[in-house]
């Protein structure tokens, strides 16, 4: 069975989606995160994936209140992701509550820092962001682009001992186009043993049953939530 992930991304304390990563975009779905993060949980749902995008933007964690506040009132094991620079980030994350993080830029410009949370934390906490538009990699929240090709990225942080990758195809992000079975599958293909969480595009439920029987392990959904296309009925049924 697929791990369902939320997600719940932040700007100045509030719960919003953007579109393609494109700022100018953001529409606020709630002020109170906690009080979404409270309907996935009753929802039966174990891990939540929290961004911090005005961390993304400025390089450095923002919203570590948020996400203690996340923390302290759910039983989620929430993975942390954002503006995670430095080692005080991570130590600021982790001290507020992230049992794991994401690093996505940090591994693109800064490979000896991300691997050396890499050995002090484990595989089990530091999770490789491999964001990508056009299979090429992205970084500073969408906003840069790169032109490193996003298997060989992975395919060599695989080999530095990541084991799990959250990899989001920035073209179908809050697009609700649907997600990029091919490309997640071509992923499981070359790596098999990377535990592989697609992230972006989701539109249904129906996109979650395909992802599912594709195979892939895990997926992060929010938009299709926001909007309604998915309910809370759809994820304690899929979730049984």
């Amino acid at each position: 069975m697929i791990e369902l992930i939320p997600a719940i991304d932040i700007i100045d304390g509030k719960c919003v989606r953007l579109t393609q990563g494109d700022y100018y975009t953001k529409k606020v779905y709630s002020n109170d995160p906690l009080e979404i993060a409270k309907i996935f949980e009753d929802c039966g749902l174990k891990r939540l994936h929290v961004v911090d995008l005005d961390g993304a933007r400025e390089g450095r964690i923002i919203n570590y209140k948020t996400l203690y506040l996340l923390a302290t009132r759910t039983s989620f094991v929430i993975d942390f992701g954002g503006g995670l620079k430095s080692d005080k980030d991570l130590e600021i994350a982790f001290e507020n509550g992230a049992q794991m993080i994401t690093g996505g830029s940090v591994a693109v410009k800064s490979p000896v820092l991300f691997e050396s949370w890499l050995l002090r934390y484990g595989d089990e906490r530091i999770i490789l962001g491999a964001d990508a538009k056009d299979e090429k990699i992205a970084v500073g929240g969408w906003q840069e682009s790169t032109t490193k090709d996003l298997i060989p990225f992975i395919e060599d942080y695989h080999q530095c001992g990541v084991k799990k990758v959250i990899c989001t195809d920035i073209g179908r992000d809050g697009t609700l186009q649907g997600p990029s079975t091919d490309l997640y599958v071509k992923i499981r293909q070359t790596i098999p043993d990377m535990y592989l969480i697609a992230s972006g595009g989701i539109s249904a439920i129906k996109d979650l049953e395909t992802l599912d029987s594709a195979g892939i392990p895990a997926v992060i959904f929010g938009k299709a939530f926001y909007e309604g296309r998915i309910t809370a009925t759809d994820l304690k049924k899929l979730n049984c």
